[in-house]
């Protein structure tokens, strides 16, 4: 098994350090299930920040190809991901739940000494995915063929007339 880097959020916060590296895809068993293949590996930085409001934060950029399945035509879907997202650290639970229910502000994440890069990651390439992956051309949307109409309850009606 590969090295799983994990950092000390408020500590990188505070320094302003950056990590740097590659999962591969195979790697992310929350992911893998959804993925039509696992193939290849993503590129990460994980950059520690303060934002305008002095608040200790993570910069996560994610960048890769997932591989999905079409929800239309059920073929392959390469799903190109450029993630840059700030997340504000945490001390506590209590700190989060404290946030407006509504708020627009950036996603809030619980800091700790020990917090594994590769879930910080996941978790971004998961909020990345469309809930319901399709082509924007895909052939199983298209019409049988453009001159013929169907309609789809043409068969049910031999079926009453031959009750009556």
């Amino acid at each position: 098994m590969s090295h799983q880097p994990v950092i000390d959020g408020l500590e990188l916060a505070a320094s302003g350090a950056a990590l740097r590296g590659t999962f591969p895809l195979d790697g992310f068993a929350r992911l893998r299930g959804t993925l039509a293949s696992d193939a290849g590996e993503v590129a990460y930085v994980v950059q520690g920040l303060r934002d305008e409001r002095g608040r200790p934060c993570l910069r996560a950029k994610v960048r890769g190809a997932l591989q999905l399945r079409c929800q239309r035509c059920l073929e392959a879907l390469e799903l190109d991901v450029d993630v840059d997202k700030v997340l504000v650290l945490a001390a506590s639970q209590a700190e989060i739940d404290a946030e407006p229910a509504g708020s627009r502000g950036p996603d809030r994440v619980l800091a700790g000494r020990d917090m594994p890069v590769r879930d910080l990651i996941e978790d971004e390439l998961i909020l990345a995915m469309p809930y319901a992956p399709r082509h924007e051309r895909c052939a199983a949307a298209a019409p049988a063929s453009a001159g013929a109409r169907r309609f789809p309850f043409t068969g049910l009606r031999g079926l009453v007339r031959g009750k009556n």
